[in-house]
């Protein structure tokens, strides 16, 4: 036997996504370097670690058993980085955090200065929609979880850092005044949803019922990504949030269309349970978070002012 650590940590990844695909996004490696590791892990066994059954992946039961074991290894491997880093003084640790989809556009920056001040401390980042971000903190699977609306069953403790507006956008193909577009007019325009789950969805949802507004729903994607895209090539108009729009509004590719009662205002939250026994590096990271949030949002959304 000679496999590396590196291929404990990718088989490990693959065992638990089931999927090429996502074992090298999450690690951030082409599918071609990751599937020439698995190949050179699994030649080094008589037996198979994993099958293809039509097009899917699928870990053998011996193969549940080496990913258990891998994942033993790689802890033990951890543990003696993090003593060693302990023994220097230095912080160390991980900091596993459940991102709201659309959050993806604000954690980094909140991230990035305390993750290259304290190199001995891992991340591992999760980016999903609001159910499945509730859902990870209701099972403890986490630390933190950045949300945009608060749930109501958890008890938690909460950071305000930031606020979050959604707009009523579409693409470049129709010109509309300044003034607000009459309720009517939404009888005649395609709106594209975000998925069931989705706070931008329930957001959004809300407002139309609220407004009591004549909609014709016509497209539903699972990304903000997709639904942004799909309002660029014409397809409909949504509403979106403004963090995710401003490459494509200065380039001039999406447009904000005046709507009264928009913007909608909520307020991104970091959140944690109040049953939660905090880390050194999750305490030492909400230090940081009140001593600088300030700074963070200043030096990096001040462009977001023209549309406040």
């Amino acid at each position: 036997m000679n496999y590396t650590l590196h291929q404990l940590q990718i088989f490990l990844k693959i065992s638990q996504s089931q999927s090429i695909t996502k074992t090298a996004e999450e690690l951030h490696l082409t599918q071609p370097a990751v599937s020439i590791q698995l190949k050179n892990f699994q030649d080094q066994f008589s037996i198979p670690l994993t099958e293809i059954v039509g097009r899917r992946l699928f870990v053998t039961d011996f193969g549940k058993e080496i990913a258990e074991a891998a994942g033993k290894i790689i802890d033990q491997v951890n543990a003696m980085n993090y003593k060693t880093l302990a023994h220097q003084g230095e912080l160390f640790g991980k900091l596993k955090i459940s991102v709201a989809s659309t959050g993806k556009y604000v954690m980094p920056y909140f991230l990035a200065d305390f993750f290259n001040k304290h190199s001995g401390v891992d991340l591992i980042m999760d980016v999903t929609n609001k159910t499945k971000v509730v859902r990870s903190m209701e099972k403890n699977e986490v630390d933190f979880a950045l949300v945009s609306v608060l749930p109501k069953k958890l008890s938690v403790n909460e950071i305000e850092l930031m606020k979050n507006q959604l707009f009523f956008i579409g693409g470049k193909q129709q010109t509309f005044d300044n003034k607000p577009i009459p309720k009517k007019m939404f009888e005649s325009l395609p709106l594209i949803y975000r998925e069931e789950g989705s706070a931008t969805r329930n957001e959004m949802e809300k407002f139309i019922a609220k407004n009591n507004l004549p909609v014709h729903k016509k497209i539903e994607l699972t990304s903000n990504e997709a639904l942004k895209q799909a309002v660029i090539a014409g397809l409909g108009y949504s509403i979106m949030p403004l963090i995710g729009i401003k490459n494509q509004l200065q380039n001039k590719e999406l447009q904000i269309i005046p709507v009264e009662g928009l913007p909608i205002s909520t307020t991104w939250r970091l959140i944690w349970l109040k049953s939660k026994k905090l880390s050194p590096a999750a305490n030492a990271y909400l230090e940081f978070l009140n001593a600088n949030k300030e700074r963070i949002i200043q030096e990096n959304f001040s462009w977001k002012q023209p549309y406040s």
